[in-house]
């Protein structure tokens, strides 16, 4: 028989190994509010400014190729206007250097897409902007971000079931950091969810047009 003073140490040394064998702890996710308080950071106005998104795009391409000529801390934010408008940061977790969304992040999106279902979210489109932190080339950051955005984007219109035509996606790369003194920080990977004002309300078909009915002819009597 063996001694009883053994089993704790070997207890011990089996959850060591499956600790080991465990690895890592995934990091943990950033806390998203609920869905109440994202529609009151979310709510805009009536008269938000009109965004050409394709022309910021092109935009977002042309200074990605360009050759910096200043340190990230004293680049000019790309689209200022969009730091007016109302929005949240989400830490959104991909796979390294990838537009795989990991599974723990769907839970943050569906929060996302609970409020912007909510009636006072309901009338508003949304832009959905890519980010990266500072590293590597310019403008493969920037194609990285457009597919996050993207990936985002068809998450909520797939999984989640919004309108596609509520949604549309932004990548800016390192181009607008959220913290420019540390460009290389984490922070500044993140996707942004930016309210871009109401959604055009489409004029109602006019009715149908009927022809007068045809008039008969009578026959005449000489």
């Amino acid at each position: 028989m063996r001694p009883a003073h053994r089993l704790p140490r070997r207890a011990a040394a089996l959850a060591a190994l499956a600790m080991l064998l465990a690895g890592p702890a995934p990091p943990a996710l950033a806390q998203t509010p609920p869905a109440e308080n994202l529609v009151d950071q979310l709510a805009g106005s009536d008269t938000a400014p009109e965004i050409d998104v394709a022309a910021l795009r092109q935009q977002a391409t042309e200074r990605g190729k360009s050759k910096a000529t200043a340190a990230p801390v004293n680049r000019p934010p790309l689209v200022p206007e969009l730091l007016k408008l109302p929005q949240v940061s989400l830490e959104v977790l991909f796979d390294p250097d990838s537009s795989i969304i990991r599974p723990g992040s769907y839970g943050m999106l569906g929060r996302i897409a609970d409020a912007l279902t909510q009636p006072g979210l309901l009338p508003y489109k949304f832009l959905i902007v890519g980010h990266t932190e500072s590293g590597g080339r310019r403008d493969h950051n920037l194609i990285v971000s457009q597919r996050r955005a993207d990936a985002v984007r068809d998450a909520l219109v797939t999984t989640f079931k919004l309108s596609p035509k509520r949604l549309q996606s932004l990548g800016l790369g390192e181009e607008q950091l959220r913290d420019a003194a540390k460009p290389a920080s984490p922070a500044n990977r993140r996707i942004q969810i930016v309210n871009m004002g109401k959604m055009p309300v489409d004029a109602p078909a006019p009715p149908p047009q009927t022809k007068p009915p045809a008039k008969s002819k009578g026959r005449h009597t000489r």
